[in-house]
Parts: C-alpha cells; sequence; structure tokens
C-alpha cells in the first residue's frame, strides 16, 4: 500500500528526467500558437472548403476550431512531436470530422508549417 492507503502502480511512474525532457506545462501565455495554428488553418484551402460547404455538417465551423484546438494541445504538451503526427491528426481530423480525404498534398505542407511554428514556439521566436 502506498501512502495514505492507496495503492500505486509503479509502472505508471514516469522519471522526473524523461518528464522535463517530453512533456512542457502549458504557459499562461501561449497567444502566439494559439494565432499561429488559427492563421495556418484559416489558410488551408481544403478544410476551408470543408467548413464552407459544411462536409461535417452544421456544426463544421466548430469541429474546424476543436482541430485548431487538438493541434495546439499537441504542442503545448509535449516537446516532442513529428511531423507525421501532426500529418496523420489532419488526416484524421479532415476524415472522421468532415468525411473528407485531401490528396493534393497540403496536409503535408500544412503539418510542415504547423512543425515550423511548433519548433519556433519552442525556442521562444515571436
Amino acid at each position: 500500500m502506498g501512502a495514505g492507503g492507496r495503492t500505486f502502480d509503479t509502472a505508471h511512474v514516469l522519471s522526473a528526467t524523461w518528464h522535463e525532457k517530453h512533456v512542457r506545462p502549458i504557459a499562461d501565455d501561449d497567444s502566439f500558437l494559439r494565432r499561429g495554428i488559427g492563421e495556418l488553418l484559416s489558410r488551408w484551402g481544403g478544410l476551408q472548403m470543408a467548413v464552407k460547404n459544411q462536409w461535417g455538417g452544421h456544426d463544421s465551423l466548430k469541429k474546424s476550431q476543436e482541430l485548431a484546438h487538438h493541434l495546439y494541445l499537441l504542442f503545448s504538451q509535449s516537446n516532442v512531436v513529428t511531423v507525421e503526427e501532426i500529418e496523420n491528426l489532419l488526416h484524421e481530423s479532415l476524415l472522421l470530422s468532415f468525411n473528407t480525404e485531401i490528396e493534393d498534398g497540403s496536409i503535408e505542407e500544412v503539418a510542415e508549417q504547423l512543425m515550423i511554428l511548433h519548433e519556433e514556439h519552442l525556442i521562444g521566436i515571436h
């Protein structure tokens, strides 16, 4: 038994070093990151077409905002993000939320731009 009569599973305990290297706390002011994600998604023609034509239903705009929020959480909670993870998130979101597959290379382009934004955020370039 752990402290206070609770049982702890030590397999789920992460070392402080791993945590510092891989997990970044959400800063009080991440407006640069939020704004950057929003701007990139607002310039993405495929997503904007899906929203405008309501391919995700009447709440298509809300779904695009949820995508932005998911990206923000991904970037703000982890220092280690790959472009493939971003591509997968974008592809999955379009498929599941908008019933849309985009094969014009724009997912990869947007993922690259988002990766650059994430890297700039990590090193403090605003």
